[in-house]
């Protein structure tokens, strides 16, 4: 199994630790990271599926599918419902 890379061990470090307000979440990924905010997150979404990530940070990782699942079955109800 390939082993994450520099940047994708520091991005899912910073999600465990980062500020749980937006904004300050967001001004934190470009001072910390250098990156902007919705680059993050899709590096972030694509990451949470990653067996090396899933192995390093399991919990985060299930926390975040877990999320990710709820919002998509959100979605798909309320097209339903359109």
């Amino acid at each position: 199994m390939p082993e994450l890379d520099d940047f994708d061990a520091r991005l899912l470090d910073f999600e465990e630790h980062a500020p749980r307000s937006l904004g300050a979440k967001e001004e934190a990924i470009r001072k910390q990271l250098g990156i902007s905010p919705v680059r993050y997150y899709q590096r972030l979404n694509l990451l949470i599926d990653a067996p090396a990530a899933m192995a390093e940070h399991p919990v985060l990782t299930a926390r975040l599918r877990r999320i990710r699942d709820q919002r998509e079955q959100e979605r798909q109800g309320a097209r339903e419902v359109e």
